[in-house]
């Protein structure tokens, strides 16, 4: 989680590509699922049963009171509705279409086969429409200007990375192959490119964690519940 904090606080937006986006059913969706107290098992127990009962193969997340599901939900509607009646007194938020899109395809390289583990974090924009719109602004033309953060995210030999906004929250999806972890791949994107850098320390203004975070704490990282 330190490691988290310290290098992906500014990676995570960094890449509105241009003419990468397609058809909104192309992508995942996420459901964020936030309790009023501390997320239990007979709650998760609920939730991956109605996963179940609707085909879906997400693996559920969690991070203190709030759970997330990450899938291509043949219908998001119905599944929000019964998760309203299991647990109604949580509040549920649907974040679809990305916005922020990578892609393995931007890279000489290409993907990897087999399996992909998905790293689910948030943090929120900071509560100031000019800086939210400034941030915008800044990834709506970082691809062009700023090709070295995504040539990090090639070094570090990254899937796919998903962004999503519901407000002034933000998901992030970094996907990585299987067996692999987050905490050594993500330090490949600074290597020799000092732009990266640079960008993290433009990006720390605009961010700011979610309701629960600790002190100095930016990206809460979601952690996959084992399930039956």
């Amino acid at each position: 989680m330190r490691t988290v904090k310290v290098l992906l606080i500014p990676i995570f937006c960094i890449l509105l590509i241009s003419g990468c986006k397609k058809e909104s059913n192309t992508y995942p969706s996420v459901i964020e699922i936030i309790t009023n107290d501390q997320a239990d098992s007979i709650q998760i127990n609920k939730i991956t049963e109605i996963m179940k009962n609707n085909k879906s193969k997400s693996s559920v997340y969690r991070w203190k009171n709030r759970i997330v599901l990450y899938d291509k939900f043949m219908n998001s509607g119905l599944i929000q509705d019964q998760i309203r009646e299991a647990l109604p007194t949580a509040t549920i938020r649907l974040y679809e279409d990305p916005f922020y899109i990578f892609e393995r395809q931007m890279c000489d390289t290409k993907a990897v086969p087999g399996n992909w583990v998905h790293n689910i974090m948030s943090a929120n924009l900071a509560d100031d429409a000019t800086l939210q719109q400034e941030y915008m602004d800044y990834h709506a033309t970082q691809f062009e200007k700023r090709p070295e953060i995504s040539r990090g995210f090639c070094n570090a030999d990254f899937q796919q990375l998903l962004i999503f906004r519901n407000g002034r929250q933000l998901m992030l999806i970094i996907s990585i192959p299987e067996g692999k972890t987050l905490d050594e791949l993500n330090p490949k994107t600074t290597e020799n490119n000092p732009k990266v850098d640079e960008w993290n320390a433009l990006m720390a203004k605009y961010q700011e964690g979610i309701k629960g975070s600790d002190p100095g704490e930016t990206w809460a990282m979601f952690s996959e519940v084992p399930t039956k």
